[in-house]
């Protein structure tokens, strides 16, 4: 524990910087959130809704013309 807060102290500089007047550390913490949102769209709710779709295609009410 000790070693990575001594780390983080130590990449406090480079932490602290900002491209285009926003912090290093919102654009990472930006960028993770945007791929966990990305992954849970993709293997949570894809796989529902095509579970859905699947099971309404195949077991819909039969077409009365």
């Amino acid at each position: 524990m000790l070693a990575a807060i001594l780390r983080i102290i130590a990449l406090k500089p480079l932490l602290t910087l900002a491209i285009f007047g926003i912090p290093v550390l919102v654009l990472i913490a930006v960028g993770l959130l945007t791929i966990v949102a990305l992954k849970v769209l993709i293997f949570v709710v894809l796989p529902i809704v095509v579970i859905i779709w699947a099971a309404r295609k195949l077991f819909g009410p039969p077409k009365t013309d």
